[in-house]
């Protein structure tokens, strides 16, 4: 079964369907919006007149009109898209065309039609290889399309949707051809009607529980855009990433930095992926859009026990929009054999101390995990439970313009800032998966929350969509973040950093401060050092920080840096986190005392190299 595939349920016998199947396309309606309508032919005889017969004001008309046209041919192609345009496109054109016949004629007797219909055709083209101990385990592609189809009921106040997400999925045909897309919209949006009928009524039914009113519209208003990006197709070469992924998984006995303790591994795998993403998206307000992306990943894990049987894990990737956007495969490769090195560092090392209370400072390769756990879906606003006067769901249901960080700390979402330092950002957008565009939201200011991101279900004090309505392969839309970028005024650098911890260590008194490398979890540190005053640094394990939460968040973190460090994460839904290094004045480093696994009773084959 396709990657694709299994996340769907297995098909079941077909229900009555309500409206009729077609034999053909049906005509599209007329083109609506006519570029530059005032540089239409004067007449037959326009041409034909001769420069020497126009009087002065015709010269100064024609400059003017030449000016004109020079002015529209300079604007690209993509300035004043027009449904005419979009229907050049089979998919949009067929999709377009089952949307007219729907809207139209889509309605049980007696019940209600739709309001709304949305349909979203994805086009998946994924490659994956992967390795371990030295050798490939294979390769894999996947090309696919999938429809999603949201119908509504109802009207723009109270509607049948729910938080789960409305609509039905069908796989859609990879050929263009107009009849097998159309069938695949036809069915979908047959079983989406009969469960927004359901859903609706269900909901009448709730609200009739309740006392207290929903505190805002369900659906917002939206302007209809049309977007008409080229699409992306992969570009690399498979069988020399199949090649790299296997050379790099066998680095633990191959480089001879870090070959003395490869008996000590366990796994070392080296994989490679890529995916790109073309989204056709068209809905009964008008909004049409075509938008493509793509990402890839070069990715490295190697793993151990401790004598003691603890588990160990390093890892590392290099993710990007392109394939020069990765690391080249020396600088890759020594990544790898340091973090192969400090998993044998990691082997010797003591156990963390039982608890310590205290500063503790985090790269800003730390600090952007703990960060994105922190906030990635504490900023967004969700539909809170029905019958509440809660503005959201999350930890900052209740934090609007209130303190949630520093005063020195700022936090935008911007899904427009497509590079950083050279590096590609995988989170950026131009259009959500709602059909709206992208808006940069300024989150956090000198410490406060001041927003949320929003899609098209609006919440309180915020009626419409910021451009953040974001969908999964086939799932529906919810707020999410595109590009989360966290700032700090007057930053330090990391000396500086450094400097100020142990500085706080002397003014205390303390034997030791913690400084976090990297983190393996949302509270569990993968490189953990424990320093004394002088500045002397001991790598410990088996650490987990037991009060890195929201309180924190507001009330300890003491300075951050100025350089932050860029974190594309991967996925059905790619993001981009940025942060600056952080300095906390008081955290909890604790014992995290996990089980630990008997280790092997003999040890791995030997090396036939040798």
């Amino acid at each position: 079964m396709s990657p694709l595939r299994s996340r769907f349920s297995p098909r079941r016998q077909r229900p009555v369907l309500l409206s009729r199947p077609f034999s053909q396309p049906g005509a599209p309606p007329a083109q609506l919006q006519r570029p530059c309508p005032h540089l239409r032919p004067r007449g037959p005889n326009a041409r034909s007149l001769s420069s020497d017969r126009l009087s002065l004001r015709a010269r100064l008309l024609s400059s003017a009109a030449l000016i004109v046209v020079a002015l529209c041919s300079a604007l690209p192609a993509s300035a004043q898209p027009t449904r005419a345009g979009a229907e050049k496109d089979p998919v949009l054109k067929a999709m377009l065309t089952e949307l007219d016949r729907n809207m139209s004629q889509l309605q049980l007797p007696g019940f209600a039609r739709p309001f709304f219909i949305q349909y979203r055709i994805e086009d998946v083209n994924q490659f994956e290889t992967r390795a371990e101990f030295g050798a490939g385990e294979g390769a894999s592609s996947l090309h696919q399309r999938v429809a999603r189809v949201t119908v509504r009921v109802g009207d723009y106040k109270t509607d049948s949707s729910n938080s789960r997400g409305d609509g039905s999925i069908e796989l859609a045909a990879l050929d263009d051809d107009p009849i097998a897309i159309r069938s695949a919209l036809w069915q979908a949006t047959d079983q989406a009607y009969k469960l927004a009928l359901d859903a609706y009524a269900r909901k009448q039914a709730a609200l009739k529980a309740v006392q207290t009113p929903p505190q805002a519209d369900d659906f917002s208003r939206q302007k209809p855009l049309v977007s008409l990006d080229r699409p992306i197709a992969l570009s690399f070469d498979a069988p020399a990433w199949t090649a790299r992924a296997a050379r790099l998984s066998g680095l633990y006995r191959s480089d001879p930095k870090v070959s003395a303790s490869q008996r000590d591994v366990e796994y070392s795998e080296g994989s490679f992926r890529a995916r790109a993403v073309t989204t056709w998206l068209v809905d009964s307000e008008g909004t049409i859009v075509r938008k493509s992306s793509v990402q890839y990943q070069e990715a490295f894990a190697v793993g151990a026990q401790a004598a003691d049987g603890m588990s160990l894990a390093r890892s590392y990737a290099s993710t990007g929009t392109s394939v020069a956007d990765l690391d080249s495969e020396a600088a890759f490769n020594q990544h790898a054999v340091d973090e192969i090195a400090s998993l044998s560092a990691l082997r010797n090392a003591p156990l963390v101390e039982e608890e310590y209370h205290g500063p503790l400072l985090m790269t800003a390769d730390a600090a952007t995990d703990t960060l994105y756990s922190l906030l990635a879906n504490a900023v967004t606003a969700t539909r809170p439970t029905l019958g509440t006067e809660a503005r959201t769901s999350g930890p900052f249901a209740s934090s609007y313009h209130a303190r949630i960080m520093p005063d020195f700390m700022n936090v935008v979402d911007d899904p427009g800032l497509k590079t950083y330092a050279g590096k590609g950002l995988i989170g950026a957008y131009d259009v959500d998966d709602e059909g709206v565009p992208a808006q940069s939201v300024n989150l956090v200011d000198a410490g406060r929350l001041v927003n949320y991101l929003i899609g098209r279900q609006p919440v309180r004090d915020f009626p419409q969509s910021n451009g953040h309505g974001r969908a999964g392969i086939a799932g529906p839309a919810h707020p999410s973040i595109g590009v989360l970028k966290i700032s700090a005024e007057n930053g330090l650098s990391d000396a500086d950093l450094n400097r100020k911890l142990l500085a706080m260590a002397r003014d205390r008194g303390l034997s030791q401060v913690y400084f976090v490398a990297t983190m393996g979890g949302p509270r569990t540190p993968r490189l953990l050092y424990r320093l004394t005053p002088d500045g002397k640094r001991e790598l410990v394990r088996g650490a987990v920080l037991d009060d890195i939460d929201d309180r924190a968040l507001r009330s300890s973190i003491d300075s951050a840096g100025k350089q932050l460090f860029v974190s594309n994460l991967y996925g059905d839904v790619p993001i981009t986190v940025m942060a600056p290094a952080l300095l906390f004045d008081d955290a909890t480093v604790k014992r995290a005392n996990e089980k630990n696994e008997k280790l092997p009773f003999y040890p791995p084959p030997p090396d036939g190299t040798k």
